[in-house]
């Protein structure tokens, strides 16, 4: 009779435990290793710290950031690749994942070699120039870069990157000669502006706004396809003339090719849920980011288009890496 009760204990008990598996973060995987290949700073790091945080706080697991920058992002981002596909350690990515490989070759296949998790947030890029400049609106600079072909210029960070491919598409869409004029960061980009060596730059909302808001530099435009909350007057470029026109950076997560599907599904769960709560969203689209949902085979979907869509570009302008 003792061994009959005994033995129902222990059945109940290892029922009790599978459940409490199948729902919580594995107790061997407590401490999440995310790899930021970008400098400290900047949206993705502001955005990564901010769900970071989250997470800790609502019992999930331990999310410590590491940036491993260089290379145009492919130093952080091969590291990701090559490492144990157990959930321990998973990247956040930008539109680079995409662009470097149809630029130069690279250590690692954009998607053979990592299982997407989700899109988390785009980063709206802004077209700005210095506020003694004679240009107020987009429609100004356009007009100035026909009327003079390869005199206005761009500044942004770059070469080879989706900021490039950005002015490019500008170019496209307006038909203009407009000189891309690369730096190595945003930051270097925006001080060329501020010293009026160039004529306008892009960035993210999160590198300018600040420089924005204290009248320094002057915004003309945002890429994006739609309004960017704080800044509700500023319009589109698609607004200004040109139907359609959508520029767009982006912070996502990727693992490990390989990485259990069990695994990803609990990522995705644990980064969408810290993402959920309205002071999270709110706290978000202070620092310009516009949370974003697309995760599993639809954030596959967009990165398969983007590299078709960039490599066009691409291929059509002629860009190459010197």
């Amino acid at each position: 009779m003792r061994r009959h009760h005994l033995a129902t204990i222990i059945a109940t008990l290892g029922v009790l435990i599978a459940v409490a598996g199948s729902s919580a973060w594995p107790q061997s995987e407590r401490t999440i290793k995310l790899i930021l290949p970008f400098a400290p700073g900047g949206p993705a790091y502001a955005l990564a710290r901010v769900l970071a945080e989250e997470i800790g706080a609502t019992g999930g697991p331990a999310v410590v950031i590491e940036n491993r920058p260089g290379a145009g992002t492919e130093i952080g981002t091969e590291y990701v690749a090559r490492s144990v596909p157990d959930g321990a350690t998973i990247g956040m990515i930008s539109n680079s994942l995409v662009v470097l490989p149809l630029l130069r070759k690279v250590n690692y296949d954009p998607f053979a070699d990592f299982a997407p998790i989700c899109e988390l947030a785009t980063f709206p890029p802004i077209i700005v120039v210095n506020p003694d400049s004679p240009y107020h609106t987009l429609a100004d600079l356009i007009s100035a870069a026909r009327a003079k072909p390869g005199t206005v210029t761009m500044a942004s960070n770059g070469p080879g990157t989706s900021s490039q491919i950005a002015v490019e598409m500008l170019k496209r869409a307006a038909k203009i000669d407009m000189t891309f004029v690369p730096f190595p960061g945003y930051t270097p980009a925006i001080a060329a502006v501020l010293g009026n060596h160039v004529t306008a730059a892009l960035a993210d909302y999160a590198e300018l706004h600040a420089q924005i808001e204290t009248g320094k530099l002057r915004a003309l435009a945002t890429t994006m396809a739609r309004h960017i909350g704080t800044m509700p007057d500023l319009p589109t470029v698609a607004e200004s003339g040109y139907k359609g026109f959508e520029a767009e950076f982006f912070g996502a997560l990727v693992a490990p090719a390989k990485t259990p599907a069990a695994t990803v599904s609990q990522l995705i769960e644990l980064f969408t849920n810290a993402m959920k709560p309205p002071e999270i969203k709110a706290k978000l689209e202070t620092l310009g980011l516009f949370p974003a949902n697309a995760c599993g085979a639809d954030f596959a979907a967009i990165l398969h288009k983007q590299y078709d869509d960039y490599g066009k570009i691409i291929r059509d302008a002629k860009i190459k890496l010197e």
